[in-house]
């Protein structure tokens, strides 16, 4: 319950930041624009949001053998919870990463990296899917996709700053307008970071329940983020914005991916799930 108050009270400071940067551009006509350009970017998200993302990562429906093993696994999964099955996908991309997307769970998609299905267990591959899966039973799905609406929105509304400023003699001055270009995007992005990592420890916890161990999530965590460092994402490199919807950071290339990460530390994550599985003995049973 508190991870979803704490999740609304963010949302409502990535909206009031959004219509004060309105507001600061153009008074009060520039915050309803800016409410405007809000509503009208969250309605297209709402119903395009997995078409779109998995356009953006060249996602391809799972077929061939070894697609079709990974659809019965997360469909089984996902029947064991009383899920509503999600369509399944496979990225093109020697990372070892996962996602999920769309706007409920009824609506949604989980895809998988080649690089998931060639160096993890079977095992681990159910546990990474599995947390993919607590991502969509949890709603987080739909919380990400907003966000990340509204984090590109500001920074979009903080590039157009300098000409608006102009325009709308709004008093900031020229530094007052350079501030606001810098500081508005990082303070989406702080909202953006606060969302995602809560969450990410909570689909830890929720997916091992689901996949049925949570050593198999610690091990597959372990394996994707030594490898992810060393493997080029050239999808998510060219995409950043949606690197807070993968289960582990697909950025590395660019130095500014590492300022502030949507992620918590791997160590952390592992070390929560060691705890997890030290506390309920042998009560997980394997996931078949």
């Amino acid at each position: 319950m508190m991870g979803y108050l704490r999740t609304a009270i963010l949302m409502a400071a990535m909206t009031a930041l959004f219509l004060g940067i309105g507001a600061l551009l153009g008074g009060t006509g520039g915050a309803l624009v800016a409410l405007v350009i809000a509503l009208a970017m969250n309605a297209f998200t709402w119903w395009n949001s997995d078409r779109l993302v998995l356009r953006m990562h060249g996602a391809q429906p799972a077929t061939g053998p070894q697609g079709a093993a990974l659809e019965r696994m997360v469909h089984g999964m996902a029947d064991k919870t009383g899920m509503p099955r999600p369509r399944v996908y496979i990225l093109d991309n020697e990372q070892p990463n996962a996602f999920a997307t769309g706007r409920n769970p009824a609506n949604a998609a989980v895809a998988a990296t080649t690089g998931l299905l060639r160096h993890l267990s079977k095992e681990e591959i159910a546990a990474v899917m599995a947390h993919e899966l607590a991502h969509i039973r949890n709603h987080d799905t739909t919380i990400m996709t907003i966000t990340a609406t509204f984090a590109g929105a500001i920074s979009m509304l903080a590039n157009f700053a300098l000409f608006f400023g102009r325009g709308r003699g709004n008093g900031m001055g020229i530094i007052g307008t350079i501030a606001l270009m810098i500081l508005a995007p990082l303070a989406a992005g702080l909202v953006q970071m606060a969302i995602s990592r809560g969450r990410e420890y909570e689909a830890d916890r929720v997916g091992a329940v689901i996949c049925g161990n949570p050593l198999w999530l610690a091990s597959a965590l372990e394996k994707i983020s030594g490898l992810a460092a060393r493997i080029d994402n050239d999808s998510a490199e060219r995409n950043p914005a949606t690197a807070h919807m993968f289960i582990v950071n697909p950025l590395h290339v660019h130095a500014r991916d590492r300022l502030f990460s949507t992620h918590p530390n791997p160590v952390n994550r592992i070390r929560a799930l060691r705890e997890m599985a030290g506390a309920r003995g042998g009560e997980f049973g394997p996931w078949r």
